[in-house]
């Protein structure tokens, strides 16, 4: 089983897309081990986003994600990263496939709904970053 970290984000959550970005996550199989609100201040989403420091959209951006409230979650499923990646669609909504997550709900993109760890390296940083070992619930699923 592989996990990722998951962010619905400001835009989503002014938005009222919070249910149904978690539903599609929960349709397609993947189990929530984690899940919590959060508000991050300038400083916190430029911590999360320091890979990023020195493309120029990184001031905007950060900006952005502490702009308001976001749903972060961890995610478990077999494959979970790519699966996730797949789900979301293209970091562009114009360019994502129809049916995913950015194409149906995003707006632009820098402002296209969710985040998702894009490889186990960066699920390993990022899942920390939100989440301590004892919030990771351990459960079983019902079949579907």
């Amino acid at each position: 089983m592989e996990r990722t970290l998951v962010m619905v984000k400001p835009d989503a959550v002014r938005r009222k897309q919070v249910g149904e970005v978690i539903r599609r996550f929960e349709t397609a199989g993947l189990t929530i081990r984690a899940l919590k609100m959060v508000c991050l201040d300038r400083r916190d989403a430029e911590g999360f986003y320091q890979v990023h420091r020195e493309r120029p959209f990184f001031a905007s951006f950060t900006q952005f994600m502490s702009s308001g409230p976001t749903v972060a979650m961890v995610l478990e499923g077999p494959e979970a990263i790519s699966r996730v990646r797949q789900l979301m669609g293209a970091t562009d909504p114009a360019r994502a496939e129809p049916g995913t997550i950015r194409r149906d709900l995003a707006t632009s993109i820098e402002q296209n709904v969710v985040h998702g760890s894009d490889s186990p390296e960066s699920a390993t940083y990022e899942i920390p970053y939100f989440f301590s070992a004892l919030e990771l619930c351990p459960y079983e699923r019902e079949p579907n």
